[in-house]
């Protein structure tokens, strides 16, 4: 893989970089994240906005349309454009993995998800939105811990009151602590936890003829830290939440007794037994068929 022709020049020296920007990411607030500026290519970058397709036109496209997301999203490797399938490939390289280990100090090897597994690509359109919410926080299909969220933004010309702003949220939902502007080569690194709550709660203000377009993938290890663990956040699913002030904003579909019950270790272990005698079997199919 050609890196020199990925990443941008600025950003050659990534043993500097690293040095220089760790800490921004450890000390972060509401929870570990950077922000990192221009940091692909300009041409390669462009190459991969030209070819990105209508994902409302797309096959095998999920549209997502209800009270907590509207938007579309595609994971489909196998089908996307060349330049594409360039920036996964990069974006689950080895050169790359070791960027993330070393910039978040996590000490876990990581482990990208080839199935790109809620990732891919997304657009969303004029009126669309995706409340504040913490992701699933474990692999569909292998025993492994999601602790990554990596975005890229694609989108050029894009006005302040367009509005699809990336917003971090405190644990208690009481303030938003950070808005970024999804804006063209713009890159996103954040932990992923049970209370790294995120989202662009408001619908989009974007002229109808365009939209606003993010590549998405997301990073495992085998095992976590205990303290990134909330017990009343077990089942592995995306919990919505309400902002301060905005009561019944989403839908919380799990009820405080049933995340009760999911908290108790024989569930657990439970759960780990059917993921590695049903799914292990499922997801070397799905990686087969993808490789096809």
């Amino acid at each position: 893989m050609e890196i020199e022709n990925i990443i941008n020049d600025k950003l050659k020296d990534v043993e500097k970089f690293i040095f220089q920007n760790k800490e921004r990411f450890l000390n972060a607030n509401p929870f570990p994240f950077i922000i990192i500026d221009d940091f692909f290519s300009k041409e390669f970058l462009n190459d991969v906005l030209n070819q990105f397709p209508n994902l409302a036109e797309q096959k095998k496209t999920r549209n997502y349309d209800n009270k907590n997301e509207v938007k579309f999203a595609n994971n489909q490797y196998k089908n996307f454009p060349n330049n594409i399938k360039k920036l996964f490939d990069f974006l689950n390289s080895d050169f790359f993995l070791n960027f993330l280990q070393r910039i978040t100090s996590i000490q876990e090897k990581l482990i990208p998800d080839f199935e790109l597994n809620g990732g891919g690509l997304h657009e969303i359109k004029k009126g669309g939105l995706l409340k504040i919410h913490s992701d699933f926080n474990k692999h569909p299909s292998l025993d492994l811990d999601r602790r990554l969220n990596v975005l890229i933004y694609l989108n050029k010309d894009w006005k302040e009151e367009y509005g699809g702003h990336l917003e971090f949220w405190d644990k208690e939902m009481t303030s938003c602590r950070e808005k970024v502007s999804p804006i063209f080569n713009k890159m996103v690194i954040f932990s992923t936890t049970d209370n790294s709550n995120h989202g662009h709660p408001d619908p989009l203000n974007c002229p109808n003829n365009m939209s606003r377009k993010s590549i998405a993938t997301y990073y495992y290890t085998k095992g976590r830290p205990i303290n990134e663990i909330d017990k009343m956040f077990s089942k592995n699913t995306t919990y919505f939440k309400d902002r301060l002030g905005q009561n019944n904003e989403t839908d919380q579909n799990s009820g405080t007794l049933k995340r009760f019950l999911r908290s108790l270790n024989i569930y657990q272990n439970i759960k780990k037994f059917e993921k590695k005698l049903f799914r292990t079997g499922r997801s070397k199919k799905k990686r087969e068929n993808q490789d096809d």
